[in-house]
C-alpha cells in the first residue's frame, strides 16, 4: 500500500498506523457503509483520533485511501496471477475477483465518485493501474490462444462491473453469470 506523500518518509509505527487505519476502515465501510463514524475507525485500528486525523484529514481522504489501495491490491493480483497460473487460469480468476471486487466496494466507489473529481491523481492512477492489469491478462490469455482477439481490456472491465453491479443484490447469481461471459469470451475450439 503506498502511503500519501510527504516531505520526509514516515516513521515506521506511523506507516502501520496508516496501514491499519485502512484496513480496519475497509472492513468497517465493507460492513456499515461509507457513513461509519471516524471515530468508530479510530476505536478498531486501535488509535486515536488525533492519529486519525493526521493522516487523513477528513473522510474523504479515507474513503480515497481505502479506494486507491483495494485497487492497487486488485491490480497486484494480476501479476501474481499471471507468475502462478496458467494465462487462461489468471484471466479467469482475476474477472472473478474483478466481479467480487465491485460487489463488495460499489457503495464505496459510488460514494467517493461523487465526492472527488474524477480527473483527480488518485482516480488517474486508479484507472492507470486496472487498465494496466487487465491489459496484462488479457494479452497473456490471447497469445495464449485462449481468449477471443477481438476482446479489449476496457471490454473485460466492463463486464466484470456490469456482472458485479447486476449481481449486487443477488450474489449467488455472479458465478454463472460469469460462466456465461467466460463461455463467451473464450477461442471456439
Amino acid at each position: 500500500m503506498d502511503e500519501p506523500s510527504t516531505a520526509r518518509p514516515m516513521r515506521a509505527d506511523a506507516r502501520r498506523n496508516y496501514a491499519r487505519i485502512v484496513e480496519c476502515a475497509r472492513e468497517a465501510f465493507g460492513e456499515e457503509g461509507p457513513e461509519v463514524p471516524l471515530d468508530d475507525i479510530a476505536r478498531r485500528a486501535a488509535v486515536g483520533p488525533g492519529t486519525l486525523y493526521r493522516h487523513f484529514p477528513n473522510r474523504e481522504a479515507l474513503m480515497e485511501a481505502v479506494y486507491r489501495d483495494s485497487i492497487e491490491r486488485l491490480s497486484r493480483r494480476a501479476a501474481e496471477l499471471l507468475e502462478t497460473h496458467s494465462p487462461a487460469d489468471a484471466f479467469e480468476q482475476w474477472m472473478r475477483e474483478q466481479v467480487a471486487f465491485v460487489m463488495d466496494k460499489r457503495s464505496l466507489a459510488t460514494t467517493l465518485k461523487a465526492l472527488i473529481d474524477h480527473d483527480s491523481e488518485t482516480f488517474t492512477l486508479c484507472r492507470l493501474l486496472i487498465n494496466d492489469a487487465s491489459t496484462a491478462l488479457l494479452k497473456a490469455a490471447q497469445d495464449a490462444g485462449v481468449i477471443r482477439a477481438d476482446i479489449e481490456p476496457r471490454d473485460m472491465l466492463r463486464l466484470g462491473h456490469g456482472i458485479g453491479v447486476a449481481c449486487e443484490k443477488t450474489p449467488e447469481a455472479a458465478e454463472r453469470l460469469l460462466g456465461v461471459t467466460l463461455d463467451g469470451l473464450r477461442v471456439s475450439r
